[in-house]
């Protein structure tokens, strides 16, 4: 492992694939010099819409859609019953139109994003945190015509047609 990292801080020192020193000698502080300029802050997230996406246009006309992603985690709890995750997602420009147009509530979506956490002044005056994951891009993962608008709108079958008569009860 550590030849490996020594070979990839050569690399990053533009010194080529060999550094004048051995591969197997590994100063401490050239280590941690080069792990601080590689942090990594991604998300990949696959789940369900918990409702339609909501789209905005900010005043100079970009797009923004937020949603909510439904994310089962992996263990059961202690009883054995599965948890779920509800992780806010906000997705802009054109990719927000996209969602809009073509997710809704149980659309099952993959997101790829980063952590964002910002805060702001409530109207009280108290300032309040929100983390959400905003998301570089978002693959629909549902076939294609599998969601036609929303739930009411979606047909199970076919249609077929009775009357009150041929209800038993």
């Amino acid at each position: 492992m550590a030849a490996v990292l020594c070979r990839r801080l050569c690399r990053s020192r533009g010194q080529g694939s060999f550094s004048r020193r051995p591969v197997h000698i590994l100063y401490r502080k050239e280590f941690f010099d080069w792990a601080v300029d590689f942090m990594l802050n991604r998300v990949i997230l696959i789940g369900r819409l918990t409702r339609d996406p909501e789209l905005k246009y900010t005043t100079n006309g970009t797009a923004v859609a937020s949603f909510t992603l439904a994310v089962d985690r992996f263990r059961n709890n202690a009883q054995g019953e599965k948890e779920t995750d509800f992780i806010p997602i906000v997705v802009w420009q054109k990719q927000a139109e996209n969602c809009a147009n073509y997710l809704g509530k149980g659309s099952l979506a993959a997101v790829d994003g980063r952590i964002q956490v910002r805060s702001y002044d409530a109207k009280d005056g108290t300032r309040r945190w929100v983390t959400e994951v905003v998301a570089e891009t978002v693959r629909f993962l549902d076939k294609k015509g599998e969601r036609s608008g929303s739930p009411e709108d979606r047909s199970v079958g076919n249609e077929i047609g009775f009357s009150d008569e041929d209800i038993p009860f």
